[in-house]
Order: structure tokens, then sequence, then C-alpha cells
């Protein structure tokens, strides 16, 4: 089944094509990593996928749901509010730099969507926090606030609060950039443990040995494009595309 459908997505800035007719498919329970250098569109394309960003053109559907499409004149039509919220709901975002709320401490940060959007009780929502806390190593910190958590365990705590609205599938995006390189690890550890558990994932990384070692497919971008895609050891040991060639090169 396909989680995520995207066809012919576009996507301008100020006139400048960032997205030129991006297509592929999500299944359920699989992993895709997208690699590719900065500027190429990866982080724009998740941004779309999760509606902070309009498109400009092309189709985009999640769980049978259609998001987005452009009619035959080129209009661009999303769904009305009670399918954008449905589709909302199946994805969860992970940013680079955490987007934890900093006046509130770790408890609540994970239980505020789950009241508000879930209509979970108090108590439904704080038992299943704790819960995730607990998987993420972190059942000691419900009452931290963000600022006196590590970078990697503020990484963390934006995980679970993404899991606890059980979404479809969870969107990366570059997970580890904010990190130390020593605190980058515990989060890869994280993301491998729920690749264990068939979670579906979008992983905007550039951790090369990660995409490679986690992911079920692997898609590299360059200038808005999809340049080459495939299974994670064919792209990485015997890329086809000259330019796949020549990024994958610095990593050796």
């Amino acid at each position: 089944m396909d989680i995520i459908s995207v066809e012919n997505l576009e996507k301008s800035f100020d006139g400048l094509g960032v997205l030129k007719g991006i297509s592929f498919t999500l299944q359920k329970g699989e992993v895709l990593s997208i690699i590719g250098p900065s500027g190429s569109g990866k982080s724009t394309m998740l941004r779309c996928i999760n509606q902070l960003e309009p498109i400009d053109g092309g189709s985009i559907s999640v769980c049978g749901d259609t998001m987005v499409t452009t009619d035959a004149q080129g209009k661009v039509v999303y769904a009305n509010k009670e399918i954008l919220k449905a589709v909302r709901l199946h994805c969860g975002m992970v940013f680079q730099n955490f987007n934890l709320f900093p006046h509130m401490n770790v408890l609540h940060n994970i239980t505020e969507a789950q009241i508000f959007v879930l209509k979970k009780t108090k108590e439904e929502a704080e038992a299943n926090a704790r819960l995730l806390l607990k998987k993420m190593g972190l059942e000691d910190k419900e009452n931290a606030y963000p600022c006196q958590l590590s970078g990697g365990q503020q990484q963390r705590v934006s995980i679970a609060r993404a899991l606890a609205l059980k979404p479809e599938v969870l969107c990366f995006d570059e997970p580890t950039s904010a990190l130390d390189p020593e605190l980058t690890g515990e989060i890869l550890n994280v993301i491998k443990a729920l690749a264990q558990e068939k979670m579906t994932m979008i992983v905007v990384t550039h951790e090369m040995t990660f995409a490679r070692d986690i992911s079920d497919r692997v898609i590299f971008m360059d200038d808005g494009q999809i340049v080459e895609e495939g299974n994670p050891n064919e792209l990485f040991n015997n890329p086809q595309n000259p330019r796949t060639k020549k990024f994958l090169n610095r990593f050796e």
C-alpha cells in the first residue's frame, strides 16, 4: 500500500525552481532516505508533504487521501479542511532544530497536541507520554524544560512528541544536523529502533553510512530533481549516474 504518493511536484521561490517534477511513492513499513547536497530541495519536499509549504504544481496523496492536485488548467487545488486535518495527523514531522515549546516542560510538550488535537484526557495523554519517554530513555526528564536538556535529549523529546499522535509515517528533516557529533549516535539509534519496529519513515540526512544501513530505498536529489534512486547497497556501491558518483566520492 502506498502511504505517500507524490507526482510531478513543483515548487519555486521568487521564480527560482526548487522542486522540478519530483515523483515517488512510499510503501507501508518502508524506510526511505533522501540524500543530496544542500540546496537540492530535500527539506522543501518534506515541508510540502507536511503542508508547511504550498506547492506550485503536481499532486500529493497520503494514506489514500488526495491532499492536493493540479487541474487541467494548471490550477493547484487543495482538499477541504477535514481531509487536510486527517492528512496532517497521518504525518509526523521531526525538525532539525527540535521546535519544542520552551515555556513547557517535557511532559507538557508531549501531551499538548494529544489533548487539543486527539481530544484525549489529561490522564490518558500523560500516561502515553510517559510510555514514550521511557522508550526514549528519558523517563526521569518529564519535569525538565528544553533549556535544561542536551540537544540529543531535546531531539528525543521531539520524536516522542511526534509519535504521541500515532502517525502513519514519520518524516525526519536532517534530525542530527544541529547536534554535536557525540550526540548524533543516540538519535540514529532511536531511528534504527523505529525502523526495526517497521515504522514507515522518510529520512532526509547527510549521514551516508546511516542512510545505507537503515534504508529500504534511497533517493539522491540534486538541483530540485531526483537524479537516482534504488536499493541502498546498489546506489552506494555502484551508482549509475555520474552526479551521484561525484557526490558519494566525498564520503569515501
